[in-house]
């Protein structure tokens, strides 16, 4: 349980930090879009109210405290789950990212009632309208992870 808090806590604090720096310090908030290595990198300001590609937005402070419900029921969830069935050293990497990235969007809901999306990547000639963040990036990996390695039945 030690490796899953410090993957964690390192997972929040990298998201934490670049979404301070990327609001405040770049003030990317008002100056919406920074080309960083384009076209394939770029900083696009996204606040979303919803879920993945703002699926559900649009419905106010409950869908705000809803969804932080939502998060906090599955980081409660994932750590019984393996504290009844401890998966091997990548399942417990995956839980940390998971959780994480799941509490860094979390602190976001409660600060700025949405979450800060601002990485954009788009490559050989597609056009991607979506922006993401660490967090995003974490959950998604995490969940991944947990989908190969994420019971003791399950060790590679």
């Amino acid at each position: 349980m030690r490796l899953v808090f410090w993957i964690g806590f390192w997972v929040f604090l990298l998201d934490q930090v670049s979404k301070y720096i990327v609001v405040h310090v770049m003030e990317l908030d008002r100056v919406t879009r920074i080309e960083v290595w384009p076209p394939f990198v770029n900083f696009h300001m996204a606040w979303n109210t919803g879920v993945n590609f703002g699926l559900m937005a649009g419905n106010g402070d409950i869908m705000r405290w809803v969804l932080i419900a939502v998060a906090l029921g599955i980081c409660g969830f994932v750590l019984y789950w393996i504290s009844r069935d401890r998966p091997g050293l990548k399942g417990l990497i995956s839980v940390g990212l998971l959780i994480g990235g799941a509490l860094g969007n979390v602190v976001d809901r409660l600060i700025y009632g949405a979450v800060a999306d601002f990485l954009n990547v788009t490559c050989c000639g597609l056009n991607n309208p979506y922006a993401f963040n660490v967090a995003d990036i974490s959950v998604f990996l995490g969940a991944l992870g947990l989908a190969f390695w994420g019971g003791a039945q399950k060790q590679a």
